[in-house]
Parts: structure tokens; C-alpha cells; sequence
């Protein structure tokens, strides 16, 4: 069996696809993964597939109108059928750590407004409890201090210790979403119950999200080489 953590990214996007029906309008992720299924979504739209999509990315935009999706604005009235996305970490109770690629905010908004919500992923993001992934967490740059000091005071009050963190950076300078906002990691430990730990997070004037996703997941997808397994909430 060929366990090469892409061939798992593949296999997963291949059965979202299956999910994709014609004149649907898709959630579309960010990242190595989701990139795979923008690949399948050329395979539909190559097939008569009409598809209209909210990219959760500048990135992602720009791949999905490459293959044929018809990129569309929100407004009142849309509706989002399917979102799919990867994930860093998932946890036995889908529970999801998202953001590694920078785009969380966004993720987060598309994938709350979907009426399904799929994650794909390799089969190693599939863990105990989350944690072993630093946590992103999307600030405003003014005072970013004063956030940063409230951050790890709301951290240490929930018992993480020891922590650490660092501001994202990409080729010497802060890293700035594309929504112009930073990312600083946290490395905190299990995250035993994470849906706690997100509401305080949120709740910090200055902190724009975090990438923890909780009670969001409807299916996860995972890959194993050329095989899948699917787990439901």
C-alpha cells in the first residue's frame, strides 16, 4: 500500500468529489489538499459540471478559476451547498486545528455557512487530542502586544503550561493573512477539550479567530495511500 502522505490527500479529494453534484456552489479550502480537489473539480467541470465557488483564498481563487469554477461573491442569498477543506489536526471527535496555511478566518467563515462541511485529509492529521500542531491564531496588528500578553494570560488560566509562541513569519517579514491580519502559532500541549479554550480565545479584544474548529465537522475523509476511511459527526 502506498502510504505517502499525498497519495492520502488524493484519495481523500477523490471521494469529496463524489459529493460534488452539478450546479452546486462550493466552499473551497486552502492548502495541499485542497488542491487536489480543485484537480477533481476540473475533472466535473470537464465532464458538463457547471460549478460556482467561494474560495476561502486568493490562492485558492485563482486555482478554482483556473479549472473552470465560476467564482462568486456571497450575498444574502447564497446559499453554500458543500464546503471542503483540509485540516492540521482532527481529533476522535472532529474536532479540527486549521490555519497552517494562513487562510483560518476565511475557512471559518465558508465552512459555517455551508450546509455540509467535509474535511479531507491524510491519514496522519487523524489524532488523539489535539495540540501536537502549533494553534494559530489570527490577531490585529495594531497593539499586537497587548493581545499577545492577553492570549497567554487566557492560555495560562486554563492550566497550559508550559506554552510557547511566535509571531508567523514568511521570508524574513510577518506573515499577514490576506485579510492583512497576523498569525501568531501557539504550541500549548493535548488540547483534551478544545471547545472551551476557543470561546475564551475569541472573546480577547484583538484576536480576529483561532483555528480551532469544534462541533463544525460534518464528515472527515481520510486517506490512506489508494484507500479511504469516512467518519461522520
Amino acid at each position: 500500500m502506498n502510504n505517502l502522505p499525498d497519495a492520502g490527500k488524493k484519495s481523500a479529494a477523490q471521494e469529496a468529489a463524489r459529493l460534488v453534484e452539478d450546479g452546486m456552489t462550493l466552499g473551497i479550502g486552502t492548502g495541499s489538499t485542497a488542491r487536489h480537489f480543485i484537480d477533481e473539480l476540473t475533472k466535473k467541470i470537464a465532464a458538463g459540471f457547471s460549478l460556482y465557488g467561494v474560495p476561502t483564498s486568493d490562492e485558492t481563487e485563482a486555482l478554482a478559476n483556473a479549472a473552470g469554477v465560476e467564482i462568486i461573491v456571497p450575498d444574502d442569498d447564497t446559499i453554500i451547498d458543500l464546503a471542503v477543506d483540509g485540516a492540521d489536526e482532527v481529533d476522535p471527535r472532529l474536532n479540527l486545528i486549521k490555519g497552517g496555511g494562513g487562510a483560518l478566518l476565511r475557512e471559518k467563515i465558508v465552512a459555517n455557512a455551508a450546509k455540509k462541511f467535509v474535511v479531507i485529509a491524510d491519514a496522519s492529521k487523524r489524532v488523539a487530542s489535539l495540540g501536537a500542531f502549533p494553534l494559530p491564531i489570527e490577531i490585529e496588528a495594531f497593539a499586537r502586544a497587548l493581545t499577545l500578553r492577553d492570549i497567554r494570560e487566557t492560555i495560562d488560566s486554563l492550566g497550559f503550561r508550559p506554552h510557547r509562541s511566535a509571531l508567523r513569519e514568511r521570508n524574513g517579514e510577518l506573515f499577514k493573512s490576506d485579510g492583512g491580519n497576523l498569525i501568531v502559532d501557539y504550541a500549548m500541549g493535548a488540547i483534551a477539550d478544545p471547545a472551551p479554550l476557543e470561546a475564551r480565545l475569541r472573546e480577547i479584544p484583538g484576536v480576529i479567530e483561532c483555528g480551532l474548529f469544534c462541533g463544525m465537522t460534518d464528515i472527515v475523509i481520510f486517506g490512506d495511500g489508494e484507500e479511504t476511511s469516512i467518519q461522520t459527526a
